[in-house]
């Protein structure tokens, strides 16, 4: 953002007229500049005719790489691919780690993070989103069945590993008084969860949940009920981007009076379906808001 000085005289020596005019002169720049910036996104995306979404790909149905064509699938990518197709623009997508996911909408290298962010009042401080949520997901941990942990009290004293970032590192340091060791990704925390370096790891539920009960390499370990702070999923833009975050709301709420979200949670199999899904189709389906 520019900044722009003076060079009157009255103004330099202190003259209070003059200083109050200024003033009021620079708010009304700021104010300009403000409202220009929250149009830049979407004017953006339409000038150049595409948009680029930060997707998280931490495996599973929400988001990873298919081994045969090396290219991003699940319902990360869906609902990219979607939002592109609504606003009649071309999709870019990059792959985000919750290390730098946030840095990466901050500095413009996306437009837009569909990256298993839940809405957070420290995240709502720096970021903007479009308010309807897409889906709803809390943190769960996964550790050796052989272990001795049956709740989340269980885990007080012991080493947790998580991603760099995540929401679920407050909750466990201080209520739960775990000990938490960040990873940039969820791989490698698992990877270090399998190695012996926590008594657990925690991420979304989303992740979790199927590894537990479908992967034969995770046979041996077991997940954690109910989830901790569940929360409401929503698509990231940056802060005072309200025409970017407007567009997009539009599209999420289409996609709940559709039932076209039930439908995609069908289709890639992701189970246990979810409530929340049902819950904002009949809000939305009669054209509530």
């Amino acid at each position: 953002m520019r900044s722009y000085q003076s060079s009157d005289p009255a103004v330099e020596s202190g003259g209070t007229r003059y200083a109050v005019a200024a003033g009021f002169a620079g708010l009304l720049l700021t104010l300009a500049s403000t409202a220009a910036h929250a149009d830049a996104t979407l004017d953006k995306i339409k000038q150049r005719n595409k948009i680029v979404a930060g997707i998280l790909l931490s495996g599973g149905p929400f988001g990873s790489i298919d081994p045969a064509t090396q290219k991003p699938v699940g319902w990360n990518v869906e609902l990219a691919r979607d939002i592109a197709r609504q606003l009649n623009v071309e999709l870019e997508t990059v792959q985000v780690q919750p290390s730098n996911r946030v840095q990466l909408l901050q500095q413009g290298k996306v437009d837009i993070l569909i990256a298993g962010m839940e809405v957070t009042s420290e995240r709502a401080s720096i970021l903007g989103y479009a308010p309807t949520p897409f889906y709803k997901v809390g943190g769960t941990a996964i550790f050796p069945a052989a272990s001795d942990i049956r709740s989340w009290n269980d885990l007080k004293g012991k080493v947790v590993c998580l991603s760099q970032g995540s929401n679920y590192a407050k909750p466990l340091t201080s209520e739960i008084g775990a000990t938490v060791k960040g990873f940039k990704s969820s791989s490698e925390s698992l990877l270090a969860l399998r190695g012996g370096n926590c008594a657990a790891a925690v991420h979304d539920g989303t992740l979790l949940n199927p590894l537990a009960t479908s992967n034969p390499e995770w046979k041996d370990y077991r997940t954690l009920a109910p989830e901790l702070i569940p929360g409401d999923s929503v698509v990231w833009v940056r802060k005072g981007e309200d025409d970017a975050a407007a567009a997009i709301d539009k599209v999420v709420q289409d996609w709940h009076r559709s039932g076209w979200l039930i439908t995609t949670e069908k289709r890639l199999n992701i189970t246990p379906a979810s409530p929340a899904l049902r819950e904002l189709h009949e809000k939305y389906k009669n054209g509530g808001a």
